[in-house]
């Protein structure tokens, strides 16, 4: 059936099954009024509502198999199936010459072939343009970027608190006039001074946009962002907790507020290692047991890698499986420390984080125009305070010696 009949025979069967579209909705009607008003429906009009969900049924399937014959044609004539022959045969010019008594020459064919390669096959209709036959192998999930590991929290002391500022009192003086007494004379007086400090607790918190169509269809990206986000939080936590100044919206870390490294003596040819056990020292003149050291990885690479005279390891064993301590003292490893730089303390006893709110994700279509756009917003955020009762307990300063 040529292109033309078909399309003919499409629009004489729209006709119809619009026809018949219309006799089912008026036969709908009766038959929902007759059972309204009366409770049944004669058996003429279910004949009629039957034969004519019949008819429809049967119309709306050769409207289907006449279109399928139209794309078939369709992709027949962009696709042309004959052979070179064939289309020499059937073009004006050979139709044009006599060939009776034989006849040599050239014929020009208006049809160009492609070489089947990679790049120009297609999968068919219903592909966008260009889509290769032979598709990629997909890899499930989303390749996520590196997440650093966070140190810093397990080393401080846990709290909760149910306000949005913590209060603590902090002895700042003591004069100890304690001394042996003679039998019957006055005692000496001692004094205590004490102060209120207040850390305030702040919120670290983050947005993102997605449409409510992404969502829908992919609902592994909601957990997705979940976990970025999360993420996110933990990163800026760990830098506040070590390096936040205080000003603003920011922690007081514990660097900006940790006393700056003067050892007690300088050993003969110094060395990183030595630094480090100077600081402890350090801590433990100022009455506080150390519980850690702080180091970017680095500078832990380079320590564990120093050699003695006879190219033996002083600090690394390639073949222990305890993790990294130094001085029996466990060494926490993080890019959030500057390199170069050392932190050690009383980590346990000198400070404490308290949480507020823990980390909490959100998600609304009522902010802004989201709601208009078909958006929505995902908040995630926490909230958490830092104290630092004793500064002295902490000590920073340069892993190398001076040159």
């Amino acid at each position: 059936m040529s292109d033309n009949a078909l399309a003919e025979k499409i629009g004489e069967l729209g006709q119809s099954l619009a026809s018949i579209k219309e006799q089912v909705g008026n036969l709908g009607s009766d038959f929902t009024e007759k059972l309204k008003a009366t409770g049944e429906v004669s058996a003429e009009l279910k004949g009629k509502v039957d034969r004519a969900l019949s008819d429809l049924g049967e119309t709306v399937t050769r409207v289907r198999e006449l279109e399928k014959a139209a794309d078939r044609e369709k992709e027949a004539a962009e696709h042309d199936p004959r052979d070179i022959g064939d289309i020499v045969v059937a073009s004006e010019k050979f139709k044009a010459t006599d060939v009776s008594g034989g006849w040599r020459g050239s014929i020009r064919v208006g049809m160009e072939r492609a070489d089947i390669t990679s790049a120009n096959t297609t999968v068919g209709a219903g592909r966008s343009a260009g889509t290769s036959l032979v598709p990629g192998a997909r890899v499930p999930g989303i390749i996520t970027p590196p997440n650093r590991q966070f140190t810093i929290r397990d080393l401080i002391a846990p709290g909760r608190t149910s306000s949005s500022s913590v209060e603590y009192v902090k002895e700042t003086g003591f004069t100890n006039s304690a001394a042996p007494v003679a039998e019957g004379a006055q005692k000496p007086k001692s004094d205590l001074t004490f102060n209120l400090f207040t850390t305030p607790v702040r919120t670290v918190a983050h947005i993102f946009k997605a449409s409510r169509q992404i969502m829908d269809d992919a609902p592994a990206l909601a957990s997705y962002i979940n976990a970025r986000g999360t993420y996110g939080l933990k990163f800026v936590e760990e830098n506040q907790l070590l390096n936040g100044d205080g000003t603003g919206q920011n922690l007081h870390g514990i660097l900006p507020q940790a006393t700056a490294f003067a050892p007690a003596f300088t050993p003969a040819e110094e060395t990183a290692i030595d630094r480090l056990r100077l600081a402890v020292l350090q801590v433990i003149l100022a009455e506080y047991p150390a519980s850690g050291f702080v180091l970017h990885p680095t500078d832990w690479a380079k320590i564990e890698l120093t050699k003695d005279l006879g190219g033996n390891y002083i600090v690394g064993n390639a073949m222990s499986p305890m993790g990294p301590t130094l001085w029996g003292l466990p060494v926490a490893q993080t890019q959030a420390m500057t390199a170069g730089e050392f932190l050690t303390g009383a980590f346990n006893l000198g400070a404490q984080v308290f949480d507020r709110m823990d980390v909490e994700v959100l998600l609304s279509s009522e902010n802004v125009d989201d709601f208009e756009k078909n958006m929505f917003t995902i908040r995630i955020e926490e909230r958490l305070a830092l104290a630092v009762y004793r500064p002295e307990a902490f000590v920073t300063g340069d892993v190398n010696p001076a040159p």
